[in-house]
């Protein structure tokens, strides 16, 4: 993993607060899919490659993600992510009673969209919210493979350095775990940085100690 020198202690913390506000959302939008608590993590920062990043999530492992790109104020590509087996269950309890069991799996790949696009836009809109800005969202990218074709589906062979912030959550009582993940290539990063600036700068009149626009 690549250390986080590019940011100063304080970007690092304010990135991390922020994204948390945002994770609270996301957390809650989902309870409200699946009629139970969702917990999730601190985001983790690292800058790392989309093929590492992929290799930590576990090689063997087959993953439902569920991505959307977002441009405006900066650009970002927001997945989220379950394992394979248990999108099924996620369904049915999105669902309930309401449909037949036996008419699920046809409606699996709707519904796991429907969900992507709800928790990744509760998060999202959030951070477009707090930085005073707008960030407009592609439709939900739905795909089935290993953690490599997830994260890195178009087999980037120069495999660049981004930031990635990984949220890890979990449904108790279902003992089902998933990831949120955030990427951004170094581009974004920098528009990131900015808003982050104009961010504390509102609160307290002070820029970010050691931040120089690039």
């Amino acid at each position: 993993m690549i250390e986080l020198r590019n940011l100063s202690e304080l970007e690092v913390d304010s990135l991390v607060e922020i994204f948390n506000i945002g994770v609270g959302h996301a957390a809650a939008a989902m309870s409200s899919i699946v009629h139970e608590e969702v917990r999730m993590s601190v985001p983790a920062l690292q800058f790392t490659s989309r093929s590492q990043a992929a290799g930590e999530l576990g090689d063997g492992l087959s993953l439902c993600g569920i991505s959307q790109q977002f441009q405006g104020a900066y650009a970002t590509e927001a997945i989220l992510m379950f394992p394979e087996a248990a999108s099924f269950e996620i369904v049915r309890m999105m669902v309930g009673d309401l449909v037949p069991i036996d008419e699920l799996g046809e409606m699996e790949r709707e519904a796991m969209s429907e969900i992507g696009n709800i928790v990744l836009n509760a998060c999202v809109g959030t951070l477009a919210n707090l930085f005073q800005k707008e960030l407009h969202g592609s439709l939900p990218v739905y795909r089935v493979g290993s953690s490599e074709q997830i994260l890195n589906p178009t087999h980037d062979s120069s495999d660049p350095v981004v930031l990635m912030l990984r949220i890890d959550f979990s449904l108790e009582r279902q003992q089902i775990e998933g990831y949120l993940a955030f990427i951004l290539d170094m581009s974004a990063l920098s528009d990131l940085r900015e808003q982050i600036n104009l961010y504390l700068k509102r609160f307290s009149g002070n820029a970010i100690d050691g931040y120089h626009s690039p």
